[in-house]
């Protein structure tokens, strides 16, 4: 089939309801590296006025976003469900996200603090401020097509700086539902410029932006592939970007842990959102004495998941995000061995009216849906131990010793976010330690973040960026340091210092 074209012969975003593929949601034409560029060159222009709205009168457009997204809450939360799949619960819970985020920064449009630092010289004064980086281009997953975009937009834009936002083909419609609640509450329009663009196209526009200097910052979130090519890119120019990446997180169930809970925790790390989130859960890691136990539960719990329509409350995940999420997730498959086992139902793959599924809420042959999969008997020289697999797949593998569990949590390389189940707090003290990952939960899921907690990974999961809460604005802004001499005559630090007299062989008694 030929790809579908705009009247003006430019290609197409069609984004269609991955719970209904009759359903198109919306119809974008796709721009061009000029478009791209262009967007960059308006928002370039109008950083240096942006910059000078005080910080606080900067923080009341956060504040009237926020307000604007609780006002239409349930209007953004039933077209992410329509986009993307995501159950309606969970997609309320994204916009609560957004609207959490910019109750956080609005606060922070008052406290964008600097210090007045002691000198070592008289008549001296020491400062430090924050300055904004300029533009940022934002290029943002499907995912969580409301939430992680405010990640940046919200602290981007309230530290002064102007951005060019890439959001995902698949996320078209809710990109610019958001856009048009930011351009309500009073942010202009070429302070935040949005432009829908395939990967390449982006990539390649963003080189060129980066090449006339009208872009001082990247924030980034997908594929740790495909953040390897941003961070090579902006390297040549001495950027650090903002990269939030990909996952293999890992859940330690310890010997003394609450079987119950863990397996409550698995499910909900392992299938919520399909297993679409970049904190979901690759592998449990469960002690050979409860390994059994928690495997048998864990299949149980599984074979009892209503998967179907995302409108349905009953339903704990929907569709994937479209076809080509699903083709992923099938090629991940290709990853069972025969040492492998399926624990809980054997069938895998695409849910269809051929391959059907017990708990089923709707008519499978309209949308994507993927049958939730447990792989036993996982090792550390499998690749599926170390790949991610962007889907409703879990693997769960055995350890003896603590230091076997650490080794297996850090091994594959990811490092984003890790959880323990244990009663034990020298165990999950010890854990929180030596695990690389992140963000660490004790007796709750991999998944899950706050507006005022740092959020990202280290290793294959990002390069130490973190957004969220006051440590996001070291990605959005710049220290600047001040000294302020008044006394008259030229000091110089290091040689001027005056010094005090003492007695080096004075002994007491």
């Amino acid at each position: 089939m030929p790809e579908p074209t705009h009247a003006s012969g430019a290609r197409l975003i069609v984004s269609r309801n991955p719970a209904d593929l009759t359903d198109i949601v919306v119809e974008r034409p796709l721009g061009g590296v000029e478009e791209l560029v262009a967007a960059a060159r308006a928002a370039h222009g109008a950083q240096p006025e942006w910059a000078a709205w005080p910080a606080p009168l900067r923080g009341r457009t956060v504040q009237n976003t926020g307000r604007l997204v609780a006002r239409n809450k349930e209007a953004l939360a039933g077209l992410i469900t329509r986009e993307i799949g995501k159950p309606y619960g969970e997609a309320l819970g994204e916009v609560q996200e957004v609207i959490d985020t910019c109750d956080f920064f609005l606060g922070e449009g008052r406290r964008l603090y600097g210090q007045t630092v002691p000198s070592e010289m008289p008549d001296k004064q020491l400062f430090t401020y924050r300055k904004p980086l300029g533009t940022a281009m934002v290029i943002t997953a499907a995912n969580f097509p409301a939430a992680v975009p405010s990640w940046y937009l919200v602290p981007a834009l309230l530290c002064g700086n102007t951005v060019v936002w890439k959001p995902s083909e698949s996320a078209a419609a809710v990109a610019e539902a958001l856009l048009a609640l930011f351009r309500a509450a009073g942010v202009p329009e070429d302070v935040l410029r949005l432009v829908h663009a395939d990967g390449d196209t982006t990539y390649a526009g963003l080189g060129q932006c980066l090449e006339e200097g009208l872009v001082q910052k990247i924030g980034f979130t997908g594929s740790t592939a495909a953040g390897r090519r941003v961070s090579e890119l902006a390297g040549r120019h001495l950027q650090s970007p903002c990269l939030e990446l990909g996952g293999k997180n890992p859940l330690v169930v310890a010997e003394d842990a609450d079987l119950d809970l863990a397996v409550q925790g698995a499910l909900f790390s392992g299938f919520a959102t399909a297993g679409q989130r970049c904190t979901s859960l690759g592998t449990v890691l469960a002690h050979r004495a409860v390994h059994d136990e928690f495997l048998a539960r864990l299949g149980a719990a599984v074979e009892d998941l209503v998967v179907g329509d995302p409108r349905r409350d009953e339903v704990f995940y929907g569709p994937l995000i479209g076809e080509r999420y699903l083709q992923g997730f099938l090629s991940s498959l290709e990853l069972v061995r025969p040492h492998h086992r399926l624990s809980g139902s054997t069938a895998t793959g695409r849910i269809t009216g051929d391959s059907p599924r017990k708990n089923f809420a709707g008519d499978p042959d309209t949308g994507v849906y993927a049958h939730p999969t447990i792989v036993a008997g996982v090792r550390p020289e499998d690749e599926l131990y170390r790949t991610e697999t962007f889907g409703p797949l879990v693997s769960v593998m055995e350890y003896g010793s603590f230091d076997e569990a650490v080794r297996l949590a850090n091994g594959h390389g990811y490092g984003l976010s890790a959880a323990i189940y244990t009663d034990s707090p020298r165990t999950a003290f010890a854990f929180r330690e030596r695990c690389s990952a992140g963000m660490i939960s004790v007796n709750n899921s991999t998944v899950g973040a706050e507006a005022h907690l740092p959020f990202g990974g280290n290793g294959l999961s990002g390069n130490g960026s973190r957004q969220s809460g006051i440590w996001v604005l070291d990605q959005f802004t710049s220290w600047q340091s001040v000294n302020w001499d008044y006394a008259g005559t030229l000091q110089r630090a290091q040689m001027d210092v005056r010094e005090i007299g003492a007695d080096p062989g004075f002994r007491l008694g």
